[in-house]
C-alpha cells in the first residue's frame, strides 16, 4: 500500500501536470469505493484544480471556482484520494483507450483526462466541502516530516504500545507504513517490539532523525515499487533497492551479516536484525518459551 513517499511522489507529479486545469465533466464506472458519487458528478464540473498536495497517505485535490461576475476565486472544497493497494491517478489524452479497471475519468479543459484506475478497489475517493474537511483531517496525527524533536519525544513517552505499532498508528503519525517503519527502526537499531515509552531520549531523537531521513531519501527516489506502485508518469520508484530490512527475511544484515528475521507486530510482518536490534526482555522470554515448547513436541513425536 502506498505510504508517505509514494503519495508525495504522485502528488508532486500531478501538481506539475494538472494544477490549474478546469474540470469539464466526470465519468464514473464502479463506485463502491467512492463516498458520495453523486456529489462528484454534481459538484466537480466547472471547478478548477488549484493544487494537489499530500496529507498522510491521502492526496488532497484542492478545488476552486470562479466567483460570479469577477475573476476572483472561492475555494475550500477538496477531493480526498487514497490509492489503496492498486490505485493509480494520472493524466492521459482523452482519445487514449482506457484500461478495464478505470473507474473515474475527469475531463479537463486542455483535452486530457485525469483517470483513476484500481483493479482491487481498496482505495477511497470522497468529495469534501470546506466545512467537513477540517473534521475529516482532524482524525490524523502529526506529519512525520514536520514533527519537532520535543513533540516526538512527548508522543513516545505518552504511549505504552510497541514502537512499531505507534509508528503505524495514523492517529499518532500520519503517513508512515510498514516499509518505512521497518527501515527507520533498523537504521536506529531499535527492535520493533520495544515499548515506545521505554525508549531513552537519545533513542527517540535518533529514531526521529532516521525516520525523517529515510522518508526524504525515499521521496527523492520516487518511493518504493514493491508490486503495483507507479508515479504520475507511469514510472516505478527506485527506493526498494535501498531497503535494508523490509522484505529481507533470512538475508544478511548490511551491518553485521546476521540473518534478518521476521515477526508479527501490530498485526503486520516486521523485519529486523536480531543482533543490531536487540529484543526487549519480554520478547526474548516469549521466544525462549516457544523454542522450549517446540523442542518438547519434537521429543514426544
Amino acid at each position: 500500500m502506498p505510504e508517505l513517499p509514494e503519495v508525495e511522489t504522485v502528488a508532486r507529479g500531478l501538481q506539475m501536470t494538472v494544477a490549474g486545469r478546469k474540470i469539464i465533466s466526470v465519468t464514473l464506472g464502479k463506485t463502491d469505493f467512492i463516498d458520495n458519487p453523486a456529489e462528484l458528478e454534481q459538484q466537480l464540473p466547472g471547478q478548477h484544480i488549484s493544487r494537489i498536495e499530500r496529507f498522510g497517505k491521502f492526496m488532497l485535490v484542492r478545488l476552486s471556482r470562479e466567483a460570479d461576475g469577477s475573476n476572483s476565486a472561492t475555494s475550500g472544497d477538496s477531493l480526498l484520494v487514497h490509492l489503496g493497494m492498486t490505485g493509480h491517478l494520472s493524466p492521459h489524452a482523452a482519445a487514449e483507450p482506457f484500461p478495464k479497471h478505470t473507474h473515474v475519468r475527469f475531463l479537463l479543459d486542455d483535452g486530457r483526462e485525469l483517470r483513476y484506475t484500481d483493479a482491487r478497489r481498496f482505495g477511497r475517493i470522497a468529495y469534501l466541502a470546506a466545512e467537513h474537511l477540517l473534521k475529516e483531517l482532524g482524525r490524523f496525527g502529526a506529519d512525520p516530516l514536520e514533527i519537532g524533536e520535543a513533540e516526538f519525544e512527548t508522543l513516545l513517552r505518552s504511549h505504552n504500545s510497541r514502537i512499531k505499532a505507534l509508528l503505524l498508528d495514523q492517529t499518532a503519525l500520519r503517513g508512515v507504513g510498514n516499509i518505512y517503519a521497518d527501515e527507520s527502526l533498523w537504521r536506529s537499531r531499535i527492535h520493533p517490539m520495544r515499548i515506545a515509552s521505554n525508549l531513552s531520549v537519545k533513542e527517540a531523537r535518533t529514531l526521529r532523525k532516521n525516520l525523517q531521513a529515510v522518508l526524504r531519501e525515499a521521496i527523492a527516489l520516487r518511493g518504493s515499487s514493491i508490486i503495483d506502485f507507479l508515479d504520475a508518469d507511469g514510472e516505478p520508484g527506485e527506493y526498494q533497492r535501498r531497503h535494508r530490512a523490509y522484505g529481507r527475511e533470512r538475508k544478511p544484515c548490511y551491518r553485521c551479516k546476521t540473518g534478518i528475521r521476521r515477526a508479527i507486530v501490530a498485526g503486520r510482518s516486521s523485519y529486523f536484525c536480531p543482533k543490531c536490534q536487540p529484543a526487549p526482555r519480554s520478547a526474548r522470554k516469549r521466544s525462549k518459551r516457544r523454542k522450549t515448547v517446540t523442542h518438547r513436541r519434537k521429543r514426544t513425536s
